[in-house]
């Protein structure tokens, strides 16, 4: 499973017009669900982001999470962080998960999150989706379960 966050003082989407979810304060999470993850995929980066120290304290250093200055998360689908884009020069998507196993765990990881204590907006999977945000710093970080040692 890959994230990208992006520490954003406001972020949200809108399909067809209408916003489906928006944050203040918090992270823009863009999440590919790879084939072979499970549900230790979705618990691994929910509580690694419920705690990741990436908000400035009183002294501008990132020492506070998403839960020490009350963040929102905004959780946004995106299959395309599956891409294998090595070879030619169009990438491929066989390494994303199938879309009923995709949504089960694009599901499964913001349930997860909210019950660690962060407040979840979310995009509409598998939908066409425009997405805004003010990232802030800029701030990016790109967590994938599958690279921890």
């Amino acid at each position: 499973m890959i994230a990208v966050l992006q520490r954003v003082t406001d972020g949200k989407v809108t399909v067809g017009g209408k916003v489906t979810g928006a944050i203040g304060l918090g992270l823009v999470i863009f999440l590919g669900v790879m084939r072979e993850d499970d549900e230790t995929d979705s618990e691994f980066l929910a509580e690694k982001i419920a705690g990741f120290r990436i908000f400035n304290d009183d002294a501008r250093k990132m020492n506070r999470s998403i839960r020490d200055v009350n963040g929102s998360a905004l959780v946004v689908s995106q299959f395309t962080l599956c891409g294998d884009w090595r070879k030619g020069r169009r990438p491929s998507f066989v390494n994303a998960a199938p879309p009923e196993t995709g949504r089960a765990l694009y599901e499964d990881f913001m349930r997860r999150l909210a019950d660690k204590g962060v407040p979840v907006q979310k995009g509409e999977f598998g939908a066409m989706m425009k997405v805004s945000l003010v990232n802030d710093g800029p701030v990016t970080f790109v967590l994938d379960s599958r690279a921890v040692n």
